[in-house]
């Protein structure tokens, strides 16, 4: 159940609310989502192969995944703006210490580590969550939709943003760009400011409160929907996180320009802003859980065709349209599935979960890509995996039954 207005400030509307979320959302993402474009500069200014570049930021995508049930559970017990404004000092401090990086090791620990907290702790999963428990019932798909498609337009424009400063400035140049935008997040986390969980339950704005999260997780992991849907975010995390870190060298390789890759980048920011935005009006008009099936099998056709089709500056840009149309319009019926099982009470944990799924697909997406043309000098087994795995989910999601579970419905706790 979301907050009362009279536990928020009169100023912060719904309205206020979004945007504000929407900012945030679209400056997390927009740096990570250009990070394919530093691979082969930073790789050969090291003389480095890809593998070490692909193993940092695959370890970049787990760390982002363990510690966003962590951030999710304090953000959910303390509030939200100590979690976001120190994930993004973390994300800043990252970018910065990245252009100093000149050993693997060290690259691990800035590229890896403090990014991949940093983003736990200020990317649009916690976004959702605030929205969920800010923004009124019947606005919240839509706000899933919106904060999920800022996201999309960061990486809109900081993919061509990126390949600029990188052609004309350097790559180190591009990184201390980044991270100066990463700390307009710090003023916007106020606005998305919650209540800690005593507050609440004092206030009685929240009608789960008085569960622990001991039985939130012992709830949700004896939940055949929600482990489904958790197993489903997987293929997401694989396919998404492979295309950031791969697909600007694999258009370099088959002969395509890094602007072009840069440009692919930013269609399919560009065009998930309709995906997402589709994506949350369509949650709430149709079973989420046929959407996520649809998304997932949309996207391992694409794919496929991508990968069949001859190769060109064309081929690679309409990939970009369909890819964007699907990239991250998982996210809003998959935190909308999570809020309507459980209410809103741990909304920001228990999606961690599951993007924490999500990005042990990432892991292994990057990893497994780096390693793959390591050894054969060739993506084909990834792609494959990728089509694979799009298929499996779209299968693994339409069982999911969507009502609230039993609890939940006892205590009035809304969808």
């Amino acid at each position: 159940m979301p907050v009362t207005p009279s536990a928020t400030p009169s100023w912060r509307t719904p309205l206020i609310v979004i945007l504000s979320g929407c900012v945030i959302s679209l400056i997390a993402f927009g740096p990570r989502s250009a990070t394919g474009l530093f691979m082969q500069p930073i790789s050969d200014a090291n003389g480095w192969g890809r593998d070490v570049f692909a193993l940092a930021f695959a370890l970049q995508n787990l760390l982002w995944g363990v510690g966003q049930p962590f951030a999710g559970a304090i953000a959910d017990r303390f509030g939200m703006v100590r979690v976001m404004c120190g994930g993004a000092l973390l994300y800043a401090l990252g970018l910065v210490l990245m252009a100093y990086s000149t050993t693997p090791l060290s690259f691990n620990i800035t590229t890896g580590v403090l990014i991949g907290f940093g983003l736990s702790g200020c990317s649009f999963n916690l976004v959702v969550a605030a929205l969920g428990k800010l923004v009124p019932e019947h606005m919240r798909s839509t706000a899933f939709g919106a904060g999920t498609a800022a996201g999309s337009f960061g990486q809109f424009l900081f993919a061509p943003l990126g390949a600029a400063l990188i052609s004309n400035y350097g790559w180190s140049f591009a990184l201390f760009a980044f991270a100066a935008a990463v700390l307009i997040i710090l003023p916007f986390s106020i606005v998305l400011a919650t209540p800690p969980a005593t507050k609440a339950a004092a206030s009685g704005a929240v009608a789960d409160a008085p569960q622990s999260i001991r039985h939130a997780l012992s709830e949700a992991f004896g939940h055949r929907s929600y482990v489904l849907l958790v197993l489903g975010f997987f293929t997401c995390g694989f396919q998404l996180a492979f295309i950031t870190a791969h697909l600007p060298a694999y258009l370099i390789d088959r002969g395509l320009s890094v602007q072009v890759g840069g440009w692919v980048l930013a269609v399919i920011g560009l065009f998930n802003i309709v995906g997402s935005l589709t994506a949350g009006w369509l949650g709430n008009r149709m079973p989420k859980r046929y959407l996520l099936a649809a998304l997932y099998f949309a996207r391992a056709v694409s794919i496929a065709l991508f990968i069949a089709l001859p190769l060109s500056t064309t081929s690679a840009l309409i990939f970009g349209v369909s890819t964007g149309l699907t990239w991250l319009s998982t996210v809003p019926p998959t935190s909308g599935l999570v809020a309507l099982m459980f209410g809103t009470r741990w909304l920001a944990m228990l999606f961690g979960f599951a993007f924490f799924s999500h990005q042990v697909g990432g892991f292994l997406g990057v990893w497994l890509g780096g390693l793959a043309f390591e050894y054969t000098g060739s993506y084909d087994l990834v792609w494959m995996l990728s089509i694979a795995f799009g298929v499996a989910s779209a299968i693994i999601n339409l069982p999911i039954v969507e009502k609230p579970v039993e609890r939940t419905a006892a205590a009035g706790s809304s969808s």
